[in-house]
């Protein structure tokens, strides 16, 4: 049988699209800010009315991406305990497709993270990855200014540097001398009465 040569270019373009669709062009990070970092990507699955626990330890600001590839699962967060619930959380996700919770750089770290099974479903299974957000500054009591509209570090001068250090040093020169001066106060009265 013979294939006519249009046919034969048709069925080639058509493989090599799906080729390339299964290979990789299109990522699943496609559309995502490119200042996010990846830094996890979590697989795992859950039963019906279940609890998975993470905890994340890394500073800054962080975004937990979740998708629930089978049933349905849920996602809680909490700074005040490592085994958040839908009783006791800070933060939570619980749609019925993807699931995105940002958790601020300020929010006290370990951030305990509960991934939940919702029970309308017998197992879930589920794909977490975990971003970090670039553009946010790490340390908010850096030395350093930041600039709103990038997130850049601006550099210092060397003599603002110094000029920096010559005040801490002041300042804790200050502290040490009060210090000294009200126990001693405190001797002298103690002696008095």
């Amino acid at each position: 049988m013979k294939l006519s040569s249009s046919f034969f270019l048709l069925l080639v373009s058509f493989s090599l699209s799906q080729a390339q669709g299964f290979f990789g062009s299109s990522s699943d990070d496609e559309g995502l800010p490119e200042h996010w970092v990846l830094l996890h990507v979590v697989q795992g699955h859950i039963g019906a009315g279940n609890y998975s626990y993470l905890r994340l330890n890394h500073d800054g600001r962080i975004i937990l991406h979740m998708q629930s590839l089978k049933g349905d699962a849920d996602l809680y967060v909490s700074d005040k305990t490592l085994r958040p619930s839908y009783d006791t959380y800070k933060l939570q996700s619980v749609t019925c497709g993807p699931d995105v919770v940002v958790v601020p750089g300020d929010l006290s770290r370990p951030v305990g993270i509960g991934i939940y099974g919702h029970p309308s479903h017998k197992e879930s299974e589920f794909e977490m990855r975990v971003f970090y957000d670039q553009t946010v500054p790490l340390d908010p009591f850096d030395k350093g200014s930041y600039t709103a509209e990038n997130g850049q570090k601006k550099q210092k001068s060397p003599e603002a540097e110094e000029e920096e250090e010559d005040d801490d040093d002041f300042v804790e020169e200050e502290s040490i001398f009060w210090t000294i001066l009200i126990g001693l106060l405190k001797i002298i009265l103690e002696i008095l009465f």
